[in-house]
């Protein structure tokens, strides 16, 4: 049960499609309907690993409790048993936890009250 790597940077936007659209005609970065897919292929955990980085729109809930108008996803492995030790120490930690075809979620706040998601990713098929 540990982090093994970043999964990815979600940010706030009064108006997405237009920051996207910048990000695209200047930067070339293209999105996906989950934000930018940054991809690579040396992920132990998956079939072919990715870096995610996504705009959100500023009304979004998707960051609560935390204020900060980022999140970043840090992936793990041990997800069940890493949130277990983070309620064992005191730790802030949603009583959410999500399982999808992508992995499994789990939402922790660190000491400055900024929402962090805990990404463990679905096994190689």
């Amino acid at each position: 049960m540990s982090v093994t790597g970043f999964g990815g940077l979600f940010f706030k936007s009064a108006d997405p499609e237009k920051l996207y659209a910048w990000y695209e005609k200047h930067l070339g970065i293209k999105r996906t309907e989950y934000g930018v897919m940054f991809k690579w292929a040396d992920d132990p955990n998956a079939a072919e690993g990715f870096t995610v980085w996504s705009i959100f729109p500023e009304s979004t809930k998707y960051f609560d409790p935390g204020k900060a108008t980022f999140m970043m996803n840090l992936r793990v492995e041990g997800l069940k048993d890493l949130l277990a030790k983070l309620r064992s120490e005191g730790a802030s930690v949603d009583d959410k936890y999500e399982e999808s075809e992508y992995g499994n979620f789990g939402w922790v706040m660190d000491p400055d009250g900024n929402r962090i998601e805990l990404w463990e990713p679905a096994a190689k098929k």
